[in-house]
């Protein structure tokens, strides 16, 4: 059944890389635990028209979770909107699966992100013609610079006590691809900016944005353009979404094709071993001599004294080596020598 899915989500995965350019390898990043909550920010002023916003997004590098800055990024072209990155868990593993620009906007996990953005659709603004008119009731705009507005309400998302980051497992979202979200994954797809992406870089460096040193509060959480971490307009964040810890470091388990490497088995821990396809010959082992038989000692000519040969359990009256054997003793006689005869010593 494990394999099953593991098949459904490599599939899923394949199909968001082929019909997305703005996929890439960050589709297949997977981690054993979830991304902290999304936390709460202001959204900084719009900088000029053209802009559309991009929500603040956790993402992942070697050394664990980090926050995106939500920021105002111009649309490669006129006619395209965001679609947001976000995390979906499936078969004990946590994927990522980046946003994108497209015609329509796509399914996001149903991740309440906010600011237009309440978990299905965009509700921040729209284009007609050439022209982006913006929604100013959850938009920051101001009307004297920007004047294609409107105002339609749409449910704050930012004040929800529930700012779950990812999608399915413990605790996230339940939502699924609606047909019309099914439809808009096929479409057109844009690879972000390239100043969105120095705007993810820039992140990446910058040790503040580690989930594990801002404990799930952000000082950057939003930006009024891509890369200004610094200066008027930075919004940091006012509290974290939701309670954080870090959890301990743990590698991901192992996948088809990438065996893990456990402690004991790592090169440094041991030392070369020869080649596996040749087998070691036992070095021979020094022969012990054995203890005649009783054949043996019967017909083996030897003196009254003469010693067997040594070996590791001594005869009962062997002399044990260092230590002289007792000068009172009498020599016990050969037991096959004859005992005298006792007529010769009578007087005949």
């Amino acid at each position: 059944m494990r394999i099953i899915r593991s098949i459904r989500s490599l599939l899923f995965a394949l199909v968001m890389l082929s019909t997305s350019r703005a996929a890439s390898a960050q589709v297949f990043v997977s981690v054993n635990f979830g991304p902290p909550a999304l936390p709460v920010y202001e959204q900084p002023l719009c900088p000029a028209e053209g802009y559309i916003w991009v929500p603040g997004y956790w993402a992942w590098s070697p050394v664990g979770y980090y926050w995106v800055p939500g920021t105002w990024a111009l649309a490669p072209e006129p006619g395209l909107l965001w679609t947001p990155s976000y995390w979906a868990f499936d078969d004990g593993l946590y994927y990522w699966h980046p946003g994108y620009w497209g015609p329509v906007v796509g399914f996001y996990g149903g991740i309440p992100y906010g600011y237009g953005y309440p978990g299905s659709g965009y509700y921040g603004g729209y284009w007609r013609g050439r022209q982006f008119y913006y929604n100013q009731t959850v938009n920051n705009v101001n009307v004297v610079n920007i004047h294609n507005v409107y105002s339609t309400t749409v449910v704050n998302n930012t004040t929800m006590v529930n700012r779950v980051s990812y999608n399915g497992g413990p605790g996230g979202t339940t939502a699924r691809p609606t047909p019309e979200q099914q439809v808009a994954i096929r479409q057109r797809h844009v690879s972000p900016t390239s100043e969105q992406m120095q705007h993810e870089h820039a992140a990446s460096t910058n040790r503040e944005m580690l989930a594990s040193v801002n404990q799930g509060r952000p000082p950057i959480a939003a930006t009024p353009k891509p890369a200004e971490f610094s200066g008027r307009g930075v919004i940091p964040a006012s509290h974290a979404g939701a309670l954080y810890r870090v959890p301990e470091h743990r590698e991901a388990p192992p996948r088809a094709g990438n065996p893990a490497v456990l402690p004991e088995n790592r090169p440094e821990n041991n030392p070369p071993r020869p080649e596996t396809g040749r087998r070691m010959t036992p070095a021979p082992r020094p022969e012990v001599p054995r203890p005649p038989s009783a054949s043996e000692r019967e017909n083996a000519p030897r003196g009254e004294n003469y010693p067997y040969p040594q070996r590791e359990v001594r005869p009962e009256n062997a002399p044990r080596q260092g230590k002289e054997p007792p000068q009172n003793r009498p020599n016990h006689p050969d037991k096959r020598t004859p005992p005298p005869n006792r007529d010769e010593d009578r007087p005949h």
